[in-house]
């Protein structure tokens, strides 16, 4: 048996880490700017990260959520305090793409309609309601293809609000910073129109902070530098530092029914160790501050680029559009001066980096992006 091809794979084995570095089988050193796809939130391989690991794996790997598991309620308290959404209620899944299922099923059974309302250039996930609300039609099977999702445009509050009017939208899904789409930042008049025009309609408005949730804006949620309270929050990839993991955060007037949502491995003892440790290290190195502050540096360094049209982002989620597609540049910079990047589309360079990453770090950077260019 071989692996099914889904992904052009760089001809790279990552073998170790440690903080914003990775190596390989050679033992060469690579300075990660892409975090496993914004995935490592706290560093590769954190003494603090790694003991919860080991002695949460030594007592109980998993055991089904039939029985209390008081670490869910401990890390739901955590959350909420850190996050500012402290009223909120916790539904713990696994990937992106499954928050994003359970946040638009709960969204239509609290207000039992049938539609969504998405945006231009957005990506929720793979799966059956979560890829019908992406905007890209190559990834969406005909099985997907079920007319649920309405696309208008990215930063068209009034199309949006015609929509709502119609009065069969159950949720609005923005994400707090779109990454897949090119690094595109909502403007605060956009979020706060949303805002206005749910709760004017009756709907739901879902905040998919998958990618930019968790810190990496310089706020714990992207949206909130907005000023703006979503209903339902989807969060993901740093949120257990590269162990599985996922959450749905819910509004206080969405009330459970026994049976409406459920998860085999969602939230096991294991996935709780690792987000609590996540969490400790947030607090105790403030890398929310520390996102903030190193990413405005770096992107006040990489402004002065005149090969790159344009730098946007917040925190340490920054593209990097270039009038030219990407691709050579990210083989380079990979092969050449042994840096990892990611990439949005054909021509935005993307930059996902741990949010540990130091002034240090990113001053390399911007001399082996100078050597490429």
């Amino acid at each position: 048996m071989k692996l099914f091809d889904v992904y052009p794979l760089f001809d790279v084995e990552i073998v170790r880490g440690k903080g914003c570095y990775v190596f390989d089988t050679n033992g060469t050193e690579y300075l990660d700017l892409y975090g496993g796809h914004a995935v490592i939130s706290v560093g590769h391989s954190h003494p603090h990260y790694l003991e919860a690991m080991r002695k949460q794996s030594e007592n109980l790997v998993f055991y089904s959520n039939s029985v209390v598991n008081s670490l869910q309620s401990r890390f739901a308290e955590r959350l909420g305090r850190i996050s500012g959404y402290d009223d909120y209620q916790l539904f713990l899944v696994n990937s992106g793409a499954e928050a994003n299922e359970n946040a638009m099923k709960l969204a239509s059974f609290h207000t039992g309609r049938p539609r969504i309302v998405a945006f231009s250039k957005a990506f929720h996930g793979r799966t059956s309601l979560a890829v019908e609300a992406t905007d890209n039609p190559r990834i969406v099977a005909p099985v997907n293809a079920n007319g649920r999702v309405t696309f208008v445009p990215f930063g068209d509050a009034a199309a949006a609000e015609a929509e709502l009017a119609k009065g069969d939208v159950a949720a609005v899904i923005v994400e707090g910073i779109q990454g897949v789409g090119g690094v595109n930042i909502p403007s605060s008049a956009f979020l706060r129109a949303l805002r206005y025009a749910c709760d004017k309609h009756g709907t739901v408005l879902i905040a998919d902070e998958i990618q930019s949730g968790y810190g990496r804006s310089g706020k714990f949620f992207a949206h909130q530098h907005s000023g703006v309270h979503a209903d339902i929050i989807t969060v993901a990839k740093g949120i257990a530092n590269g162990f599985p993991m996922s959450a749905v955060l819910i509004g206080p007037q969405f009330k459970p029914v026994y049976g409406m949502l459920g998860t085999t491995f969602g939230g096991n003892h294991l996935a709780c160790a690792a987000a609590i440790a996540v969490l400790d290290i947030f607090e105790q190195e403030n890398l929310v501050d520390n996102a903030a502050q190193v990413g405005t540096y770096l992107m006040d360094k990489l402004s002065q680029f005149p090969q790159i049209k344009e730098v946007r982002g917040k925190g340490l989620m920054i593209g990097l559009e270039f009038g030219e597609p990407v691709k050579e540049l990210r083989r380079r910079l990979l092969f050449e001066q042994h840096v990892f990047t990611g990439a949005s589309g054909t021509n935005v360079l993307r930059l996902l980096p741990p949010l540990c990453l130091t002034r240090k770090d990113a001053d390399k950077f911007v001399d082996r992006l100078a050597a490429v260019l």
